[in-house]
């Protein structure tokens, strides 16, 4: 991760959430992910010593900024296997092979700091009997728990890794089942993600076509009450979910590249 220095910064904050989050969306702008990571677990450090869920807001930035420290060393993963499944030298695959294992721990210790704040601070804060919005947010930080479990279990071969992926989308599934409505962005990106997960990583293609159809027709059914705020990110998800039943329930059905919700909903 980044070795950016917060101590100056934070000297000159008057309020430190409100600072923290400004800086955040700065970082964003200048596509400084990883600096925004550093804002990001200031942050939750500090709602940590206060008890505090963090707002809609700052949940979002927190996922975001991640997302794409993580995402940009996934894509290289996936282009380092590529890279040394063509490659015909014995030394240069030795090489690339170092070099992917170089990337491995990277992604492995982005998704081990994420995963610690999420399971040490996050998730007790938001399942506590005085958070707000309770159901909403635990289903949110349950949901990316899972998320990135899952990206450990992409190069890491630990059953347990799997297990934990699975066990956080269900534990965010029961929640979201009973609390969230059926066309809920939250709970359709849960739904995407989880049968994915089962797909990919858990090897149970009945378990992720029951997924995602179930809670396609869910959504279908409650279509006519859906806020209009939340119309295009629910109707998007919807579109990944069938898009995804149809490449599993086709003859080729192991080709291609699957969807996967990885915004900030």
């Amino acid at each position: 991760m980044t070795s950016f220095d917060l101590t100056k910064f934070k000297a000159q904050f008057k309020d430190s959430r409100k600072d923290l989050v400004y800086m955040a969306r700065t970082a964003e702008t200048a596509e400084r992910y990883e600096d925004m990571c550093t804002f990001m677990k200031e942050l939750v450090g500090w709602v940590d010593s206060s008890k505090e869920d963090l707002t809609v807001e700052e949940r979002n930035l927190l996922s975001v900024a991640y997302k794409n420290v993580v995402g940009a060393r996934r894509a290289s993963f996936r282009s380092l296997n590529v890279s040394a499944s063509e490659c015909k030298d014995p030394d240069m695959h030795h090489l690339i092979i170092e070099y992917r294992k170089q990337v491995e721990d990277e992604l492995n210790k982005i998704c081990r700091e994420v995963l610690g704040l999420l399971e040490h601070t996050l998730v007790p804060i938001a399942t506590g009997s005085g958070a707000s919005d309770k159901d909403e947010s635990s289903v949110f930080y349950l949901k990316m728990a899972g998320d990135y479990y899952r990206y450990l279990a992409e190069f890491v071969s630990e059953k347990e890794v799997e297990q934990r992926a699975g066990e956080f989308y269900q534990k965010a599934m029961d929640i979201a089942n009973v609390h969230l409505d059926a066309t809920h962005p939250i709970r359709l990106g849960l739904a995407l993600n989880c049968s994915v997960c089962h797909y990919e990583i858990l090897k149970d293609k009945k378990k992720a076509c029951e997924l995602a159809k179930s809670a396609f027709d869910l959504a279908i059914a409650g279509l006519d009450k859906l806020p209009e705020a939340s119309y295009k990110d629910s109707t998007l998800i919807m579109q990944l979910l069938r898009d995804n039943l149809t490449l599993w329930t086709s003859s080729d059905g192991t080709e291609g590249d699957l969807n996967v919700e990885e915004g900030d909903s």
